[in-house]
């Protein structure tokens, strides 16, 4: 009996040297099962760069091989006269005395040759808002060209990678030049365009004129400057005060909208009228969405797709803006006459829109924090005494950053000051990931963005086109009081 318990205690006292190994043995099996099937933990698995740029693959092409086929058409920005209220004769700046300037259209694959010849009294450059040009294409003097001279000429030679709404304006005293009427459409079609009953651009502008009708010619006021630049007190719709598009019951139109206010910004929808968004800043979305839902700001562009009621035979549609506290109409629809089969196909659409679920967890490659002081020194009348600031510099003092080529990267605007700012990044498409911190999923791409005051907005992209691009503010009157500075990608 003896022996029996020794040999008993000695079977336990072996098993008894080996409980800590068993025990710790347990918890990591218990907290592997805990870890494995807890979805919140799995919530938290941060995800990879190289994932995230694995998901973009696909979204829009680094660069297309031309058709061979060459639009080439001559551009001369001169001073002229256009009629924007009835029986007057307003002087404006204009490109072929017109504004908006001609409608450019080229086809995807096409490459665009434009004679540009400038005849205004200032030196002058065309940016193509949107269009992910050469760098040397890109219009902006001391950074991709120098300024065109009055009496010189340049050629703007490219082949646009992607289909859809972009429009061009000068990137020297763009707060002047712009106000004064030089701006344009450069319409990209693809195969889809040629489906709708008709493909339709409307440029919204406002326009601060004087009692005489003309253009009130102080520009950058200290009043412009320090709130929310210049918003006018007359607004047009491809120059016209009463723009009207007359349509069928029935036909599918596709209506291009673009901003080329200096500042002002819009809500705009239908009355009683379903459109939905299709296209926003050029690019198809991956989802379409309520028309009405989106603001216009300044350089935006949205395309809707609006399918005319079988039965809406004499009525109109107003297009109102609800941006500001009053409702302002700004064009409108009329419809008339014997119905037409509606054109039946899909929303077209970019089903390769990354959804970057967890994009908002990936560390912050670069801040930017926006802001006012006060200037001193010589130029502050004429400035009002007010620089609107990056990181604490005001262009020309910039410190460029550098993105990585074809890579998942971050930036963060945060808006330190009470204003508004819509910011715009040259060259490259982003997807906004966050606001506040708060993780967002919008369906689709942009160029610009706008931020509310003392908002921060996350923004990821993933650069395919190498060079200096700059990064501003699209209130054109913060620009031009510093708001500007560049990223390099390579």
């Amino acid at each position: 009996m003896k022996n029996k318990n020794v040999k008993q205690n000695m079977k336990f006292s072996k098993i008894q040297k080996h409980i800590p190994v068993i025990i710790i043995a347990c918890v990591v099996v218990i907290t592997g099962a805990i870890l494995f099937f807890s979805s919140d933990d799995i919530d938290k698995v941060k995800v990879s760069r190289e994932a995230l740029v694995s998901e973009f693959t696909g979204a829009y092409v680094e660069d297309i091989e031309p058709n061979g086929n060459i639009v080439e058409m001559n551009m001369t920005a001169s001073e002229s006269e256009v009629e924007i209220f009835d029986g007057y004769k307003t002087k404006v700046w204009s490109y072929n005395d017109t504004v908006p300037g001609p409608e450019v259209r080229v086809k995807l694959g096409d490459t665009l040759r434009l004679n540009f010849t400038n005849d205004l009294p200032q030196e002058t450059t065309i940016h193509f808002h949107g269009v992910r040009v050469p760098n040397a294409m890109d219009g902006v003097p001391g950074v991709t060209q120098d300024p065109i001279k009055p009496g010189e000429s340049f050629v703007y030679e490219f082949t646009p990678k992607d289909a859809g709404t972009f429009w061009f304006h000068p990137h020297v005293r763009t707060s002047e030049q712009v106000e004064r009427g030089l701006f344009g459409t450069l319409i990209v079609e693809d195969d889809v365009d040629q489906k709708y009953s008709q493909d339709i651009v409307w440029v919204i502008d406002d326009w601060r004129m004087t009692e005489d009708r003309q253009v009130y010619e102080e520009f950058n006021t200290p009043m412009d400057l320090m709130h929310d630049g210049r918003w006018g007190n007359v607004m047009t719709v491809n120059g016209k005060l009463n723009e009207v598009l007359d349509v069928k019951p029935g036909e599918r139109i596709r209506l291009r909208m673009v901003n080329a206010s200096n500042a002002r910004i819009y809500m705009p929808s239908f009355k009683n009228l379903n459109a939905k968004i299709i296209a926003v800043d050029g690019m198809y979305v991956k989802e379409v969405f309520d028309f009405g839902e989106l603001e216009l700001s300044p350089g935006n562009r949205i395309d809707i797709d609006i399918t005319i009621p079988q039965d809406a035979d004499g009525q109109v549609f107003e297009l109102v803006d609800n941006f500001g506290r009053e409702e302002i109409k700004l064009a409108r629809i009329e419809v008339a006459g014997q119905a037409v089969a509606t054109p039946e196909f899909n929303f077209p659409v970019n089903s390769e829109v990354p959804d970057w679920t967890g994009a908002s967890d990936i560390e912050i490659d670069k801040e930017y924090r926006l802001n006012a002081r006060r200037k001193t020194g010589e130029g502050m009348g004429m400035m009002g005494g007010i620089e609107w600031t990056i990181n604490d510099k005001a262009y020309p003092d910039y410190d460029p950053y550098t993105f990585k080529y074809a890579e998942f990267n971050t930036m963060r605007f945060t808006n330190e000051s009470v204003r508004l700012h819509p910011m715009h990044l040259h060259g490259q498409f982003f997807k906004v990931i966050a606001r506040d911190g708060v993780p967002v999923s919008e369906p689709y791409f942009r160029d610009t963005v706008l931020v509310y005051p003392r908002q921060s907005v996350d923004v990821a992209l993933v650069p395919l086109d190498k060079g200096l691009w700059v990064n501003h503010c699209h209130i054109l009157e913060h620009a031009a009081a510093g708001m500007l500075t560049a990223v390099e990608v390579r």
